[in-house]
């Protein structure tokens, strides 16, 4: 099924849908003043090296240090064992002080800093350059050993003699031709080349490429046999991103289109809609049934329910046909919404061991179009579905909103009464400290209305036991929990 791109520039942020069959798939937005980090290289200072933790904070000139795990230390290859020597221990390889040439493979989220590697790996249309490692890897997901040996052949054949490092072969590389290989090959030593002149005159923390904005990265990273045309709807980033395709992508221009409708491009598909109904947590299913999507720092879980379903002959047949379509759908939100990390999944419980094997088989087929890198668990004895799916840049979520500041991010508030029985106590408490001529409340209309009629009664009891009036003030700005207490 065809794919087709449309891309909405304005000078404060870049935003990107993947439209198949008039639905909304994927959506990416980079914002200018706030662009992402993954693949960025950096010339980093070592602040601190922590033994305990096997883990040390790089100085790459953010607000926050940047985390290095002694994992992501990269190694040379032993050339008779054919893999990395072994790990040494982080105290050993790292001081405090120390320049260090890292790049981020995660962008910071919530609380936690940008994640780093000191394995560079620079990513083309059709490969994927490691200056360090003079290996030549092919994707995962070209399967066929015979199409995995020629390619290797291909791209070995293509590599220049003096070359030190290695390539991974992208899976798109199956139908680029020689001469696109050998494109991509001097392009990316060529920016590997103005890296390592950079290293040598620049002091730490210092940057040393920036990855490609959005909008180019739909053309080097989104693009494949299933894409249609890619509409963008300014012609000034049009015209940059013709020139870019011309010297990097040339079998891009095909598909390239500026968008001069009089409607804006994302209206023609109702992609705000889309984006609005992407941030909550409840996402109806065609049957009737719904999904919750909680996403939190640790986990995202997905909670799925028959809701109104009452379609088919008996109740089995009810859930099996939910989970089905929840899946699929799951499928499509986890694109949507870039969720990453670990997901667990709670299918509306199946007796049926075929039922079981039939919804986790169609999860699996509709997740096999995600790009990102996802591994899916069977059923728990739970219930249970564990997955991943490989996080390296922040969610929709996390990108349009924040957390919110009444709540503070719990998803509820107090109610009215309850703050009203917060007030009591208070009063209750300060009038054993102080003396004051009278208590002022001043808190929101609701909590004000409260006690003007059913917490009246309790309000004035309060007001003769400590022999103090006490009266009432709406403070219009403040919200449902807020209130103060004023010693008048």
């Amino acid at each position: 099924m065809t794919e087709d791109i449309l891309v909405n520039i304005t000078p404060q942020e870049t935003r990107v849908a993947i439209v198949q069959q008039a639905a909304v798939q994927e959506l990416h937005v980079e914002r200018t003043l706030t662009r992402g980090l993954v693949g960025n290289i950096y010339l980093g200072k070592v602040v601190r090296v922590l033994p305990g933790m096997q883990s040390a904070f790089i100085d790459i000139g953010l607000e926050r240090a940047a985390f290095l795990h002694v994992a992501d230390i990269w190694h040379p290859r032993d050339p008779d064992r054919n893999n990395s020597t072994p790990q040494l221990a982080i105290e050993k390889t790292l001081f405090e002080g120390q320049a260090l040439m890292v790049q981020v493979i995660k962008d910071p989220i919530g609380t936690k800093g940008a994640r780093l590697s000191t394995q560079v790996s620079i990513a083309g249309r059709t490969l994927v350059y490691l200056p360090q490692d003079p290996h030549i890897g092919i994707s995962q997901r070209i399967e066929g050993e015979v199409d995995r040996e020629a390619l290797r052949s291909r791209v070995q054949g293509l590599v220049p003699a003096d070359e030190r490092g290695g390539f991974i072969v992208r899976t798109i590389a199956e139908e680029a031709t020689d001469e696109e290989l050998g494109n991509d090959i001097a392009y990316l030593r060529k920016i590997w080349g103005a890296i390592r002149q950079n290293a040598t005159t620049l002091p730490a923390p210092s940057l040393l490429y920036q990855d490609l904005n959005l909008a180019q990265r739909v053309l080097r990273d989104f693009i494949n046999d299933a894409t249609g045309v890619i509409q963008i709807d300014s012609r000034e980033n049009y015209q940059m991103l013709l020139e870019f395709a011309k010297e990097y992508t040339p079998a891009v221009l095909p598909r390239l289109s500026h968008y001069t409708g009089e409607r804006p491009i994302f209206d023609l598909f109702n992609i705000d809609a889309e984006i609005e109904k992407a941030l909550s947590r409840r996402v109806d299913l065609k049957s009737g049934g719904y999904l919750m999507i909680d996403q939190t720092e640790a986990m995202t879980t997905i909670d799925v329910n028959t809701g109104g379903y009452v379609g088919a002959r008996n109740f089995d047949d009810t859930i099996f046909k939910t989970n089905l379509e929840a899946a699929h759908t799951i499928a499509r939100q986890l694109r949507l919404r870039n969720l990453g990390g670990i997901i667990i999944i709670d299918f509306i419980d199946m007796e049926n061991v075929e039922h079981r094997d039939a919804v986790l088989s169609e999860l699996k087929r509709a997740l096999s179009r995600d790009r990102t890198r996802i591994t899916v668990n069977s059923f728990s004895q739970l219930g249970l579905v564990e997955m991943t799916r490989k996080r390296t840049r922040e969610s929709l979520a996390h990108v349009l909103c924040e957390q919110c500041p009444v709540c503070q991010g719990k998803g509820q508030v107090k109610t009215p009464r309850t703050v009203c029985y917060d007030i009591l106590r208070e009063i209750m408490r300060e009038s054993r400290q102080f003396n004051p001529r009278e208590f002022r409340i001043l808190a929101s209309q609701e909590v004000i209305d409260l006690f003007l009629e059913e917490e009246s009664q309790h309000l004035a009891m309060l007001g003769d036991f400590i022999g103090k009036p006490i009266s009432l003030q709406v403070e219009s700005t403040f919200h449902q929990e807020q209130y103060d207490i004023i010693l008048m």
